[in-house]
């Protein structure tokens, strides 16, 4: 009878020599190179770019995949937070000029510029000078009158509204609103307070006639007749009796 081939013992091989070698034996043992793909494994699994390698843009291309960020990124990040720095130190002229300058240097970083026109518009209210207002009436007058000058007339009617809230019967105050409201084209303010002027100082009305400033109003019928000269008043006296009734 032939023999039953005798069952091969678990874990070994048939080997020249009559040795047996264990299963696994072929797989390479740990070494640098496999931790590196370890390494690279744990960091993409937690979400991090592996170490040497720029970070990620958070934009994302159309096929789904993320592309790197520019290399002027890092630079124009370092120049921001030096310039967010100055500022905090309340240097505010320093920080103004470096924020500005992500803008000029670094313009196709798009996604830094919103936060950069952010602190910039702190820095320039706090290095801008604040103006004291004025706060007796003669110098509300005179910025007024400066104001004016300069064209400013919405700084000019607050100025002299002031002075007219504090006191009510300043022809003065009142002729210059007349003028502020005239450059305007605001011809019913600019008329009414015209006639409050010339109730309370009747000079105001020959100064009104020359006045060029008040040229825009000529053509206004409610200004001619604010102009016109005062009608007199009629005499009421009794008349005298006569001598034969005395």
């Amino acid at each position: 009878m032939a023999k039953r081939p005798q069952p091969r013992s678990k874990g070994h091989s048939s080997a020249p020599g009559g040795s047996a070698a264990p299963r696994g034996s072929a797989k390479p043992s740990g070494g640098p190179a496999s931790k590196a793909r370890t390494s690279a494994t744990s960091s993409a699994a937690a979400g991090k770019p592996p170490a040497g390698r720029p970070p990620k843009s958070a934009a994302a291309e159309p096929n789904g995949t993320r592309a790197p960020r520019r290399s002027t990124y890092v630079e124009a990040v370092a120049v921001y937070e030096q310039g967010v720095q100055a500022l905090q130190r309340h240097r505010y002229r320093e920080a103004e000029q470096l924020l500005e300058s992500v803008l000029s240097r670094f313009p196709e970083e798009k996604e830094l510029h919103e936060r950069v026109r952010l602190y910039l518009n702190v820095c320039r209210r706090q290095a801008t000078p604040k103006q004291h207002a004025p706060e007796t009436v003669d110098r509300r007058l005179y910025a007024a009158t400066l104001s004016i000058n300069a064209g400013r007339y919405d700084d000019a009617i607050a100025h002299l509204r002031l002075v007219r809230d504090e006191d009510p019967d300043n022809d003065y105050a009142l002729y210059m609103l007349a003028v502020a409201h005239a450059q305007r084209g605001e011809h019913t303010e600019a008329v009414a307070h015209l006639e409050r002027a010339i109730a309370l100082n009747p000079k105001n009305r020959a100064l009104a006639r020359q006045d060029p400033d008040l040229d825009s109003l000529r053509e206004d019928e409610s200004f001619q007749a604010t102009l016109e000269p005062p009608a007199r008043p009629l005499d009421l006296k009794r008349p005298a009796r006569p001598k034969f009734l005395r």
